[in-house]
């Protein structure tokens, strides 16, 4: 990917981070008039939009909505994602071609692969004449009375404007830095500590051997904490826990708490038992509940001691099966802690919205400053919605 050299003369918005918040903003803004430069200390644009639906990009979700993210200030995220919708989006993409298909829960991802949103992005920033400047890195910030100057690996920039959306902690490898925090820090912007989201579990001693031994399985679960729940799939791991629902609730999941895990996936197990019961009383109960979750999951059940070992289903109760599902469904575990940043695919917290507006994603104390994207305190759900809040905190500061 070709970068431009520095630039002399002024530009009205200085972006810093070209991921897909800040070529999204760059082009709005191009569109509007402005001179626009985009910089990033990476080789290349957009690497997570480029792995992003295992290289599909799952770019948003229909059913977007303020509930669908995690913030101190739920309300923040409101004006924008009802100003630019998943619909909007659709359109942009229709106007060049890229096709898509609907998973599920309202998951939408490209037909093609990922590269296609990238080279979106980037021929719709270059249509407006703005500027892309990758291998760069940003130094010494200052504001002045004409707006902000930047020192870089590229050389001194003038901007009227100052738009951050460098992204959080995620993917140390992909290059995920702290810059965004250090930036609104130095202008007295306060910053929630930022914490892995969207991240597998990892557990220790006997939890960690046990799950480890079924590596690969995978079934529905509905996964709680005090705060929320998620009826998905889980994934055992080597390590623990993963899969959708284990990503979903770890967003939601404080150090130290437990999770309940409902393995029975809210169905009517009782019903479906009985009516087994009825049919295969010589049956083991162990070989019943086979028809309703893994086999291999089912053996570690039984040697942790989770289900009873009965050899005819008729020799056990209405009740004695009634109290094993009513374990089986609330099955509550402790984690040892998340993978961390390695493996997160967002950041939770951020920089306070607080001195923020929800309108323009302007800075209330320092005019010209803005902060769009992952390093805010916005925080969606797995399954597209991270990048509809990219597009719409980018639309709504270029609409400023």
């Amino acid at each position: 990917m070709p970068t431009t050299g520095p630039t002399d003369d002024p530009v009205d918005a200085l972006v810093i981070g070209a991921g897909a918040a800040g070529l999204f903003y760059a082009a709005r803004a191009g569109e509007a008039g402005l001179r626009v430069l985009v910089i990033d200390h990476a080789a290349k644009p957009a690497e997570k939009v480029r792995i992003s639906g295992g290289g599909r990009c799952n770019f948003t979700n229909l059913h977007t909505g303020p509930g669908n993210f995690i913030s101190q200030n739920p309300h923040f995220a409101k004006s924008a994602l009802a100003r630019y919708t998943p619909q909007d989006f659709i359109d942009r993409l229709a106007r060049h071609g890229i096709t898509w298909h609907e998973k599920t829960l309202g998951q939408l991802f490209c037909d093609g692969r990922s590269g296609a949103i990238i080279d979106m992005l980037v021929s719709e920033l270059r249509d407006v004449g703005g500027q892309l400047r990758l291998n760069t890195t940003t130094g010494a910030i200052s504001k002045t009375d004409g707006g902000f100057t930047v020192e870089t690996s590229g050389g001194l920039v003038r901007a009227d404007r100052l738009v951050v959306a460098s992204g959080g902690l995620s993917i140390p490898k992909m290059g995920a830095t702290g810059l965004a925090y250090d930036i609104a820090r130095q202008f007295g912007h306060a910053v929630i500590p930022p914490r892995p989201a969207l991240v597998p579990f990892v557990f220790e001693g006997r939890d960690k051997e046990d799950f480890a031994s079924i590596s690969g399985v995978a079934c529905p679960v509905r996964a709680s904490t005090k705060r929320a729940d998620f009826n998905e799939a889980m994934l055992f791991t080597h390590r623990g826990l993963s899969g959708p629902a284990i990503l979903q609730i770890s967003s939601y999941w404080a150090e130290g708490e437990t999770i309940s895990l409902d393995l029975l996936a809210g169905r009517d197990a009782l019903a479906a038992l009985t009516a087994f019961k009825a049919e295969h009383p010589m049956k083991a109960f162990a070989t019943a509940l086979e028809t309703l979750m893994p086999n291999r999951l089912v053996d570690l059940l039984a040697a942790r001691g989770a289900i009873p070992d009965v050899p005819r289903l008729a020799d056990m109760s209405h009740a004695a099966i009634e109290s094993v599902l009513a374990d089986l469904s609330n099955w509550t575990i402790r984690p040892a802690g998340t993978e961390g940043w390695r493996t997160a695919e967002v950041t939770a917290g951020g920089i306070d919205t607080r001195r923020l507006s929800s309108r323009t994603m302007e800075s209330r104390t320092i005019p010209g400053l803005y902060f769009i994207g992952e390093c805010v305190d916005v925080t969606g759900w797995l399954g597209g919605y991270n990048f509809q809040w990219a597009w719409a905190s980018a639309h709504a500061a270029a609409q400023a």
